[in-house]
């Protein structure tokens, strides 16, 4: 059964509430939790930590214990999931959401069954619309850069306005980058590396992730 405190209902309005989702994949938890408490300070209320990793698990329960008590009202999720078998792992340890890169119709049974959001990653509209009538949550336009970016959203959206969107994949962590996809009708939008780097692989102090979350959130829609 799911640990996960939070219902699906929520996870969703929280979505809805607070549309900017950081997600990243890091080995150490100190780290970790300084990123995720700088994006919670700079407004973020939904963090996607990615399965990416051989630590993924332990450290993902570690996060799960300390954001309920660091962090109050955050939704921790988990990202990277491809088969039932690790979504069944990965909700027992408390996430509260579910994104895949991929449609697999048993991680969503699953996730269906658990109650638990689930977000599969898709490349077409034909996938969004199957992945919808699965009972997928909200579709993911992954990787959305390489898709067409916010006019990729906005092409999809006209003839099925009733999907939730979240798109992800190559989005540059700036408020008119985000703006452009809030314009075109993105539920909801996941940023990465963008978010925790600058030029290179330089990782950016907490100051300047808090201060780019709250740029973003601070957008009026």
């Amino acid at each position: 059964m799911t640990k996960t405190k939070f219902k699906k209902e929520t996870v969703l309005q929280t979505f809805g509430a607070y549309p900017l989702v950081p997600l990243f994949y890091e080995e150490n938890i100190r780290i970790c939790k300084q990123w995720i408490k700088a994006c919670y300070d700079g407004g973020v209320r939904a963090v996607e930590f990615t399965n990416r990793g051989e630590r993924a698990l332990a450290v993902f329960t570690e996060l799960v214990a300390w954001t309920g008590e660091e962090c109050p009202g955050l939704v921790l999720g988990i990202g990277t999931i491809k088969d039932r078998e690790t979504a069944e792992k990965f909700i027992a340890a408390g996430a509260g959401f579910v994104v895949a890169p991929v449609v697999d119709t048993e991680v969503g049974a699953y996730c269906i069954q658990q109650e638990v959001a689930w977000i599969p990653g898709c490349g077409t509209l034909t996938e969004m619309y199957n992945a919808h009538r699965y009972g997928a949550d909200i579709v993911k336009a992954f990787p959305v850069r390489a898709l067409g970016g916010p006019d990729f959203i906005k092409a999809v959206l006209a003839p099925c306005p009733e999907l939730k969107i979240m798109p992800s994949g190559g989005i540059d962590a700036d408020p008119g980058t985000y703006q452009k996809y809030r314009d075109a009708g993105a539920f909801c939008v996941g940023v990465g590396s963008s978010l925790f780097s600058g030029n290179g692989a330089v990782v950016l102090k907490s100051e300047v992730i808090r201060k780019r979350c709250q740029e973003m959130l601070n957008v009026k829609i």
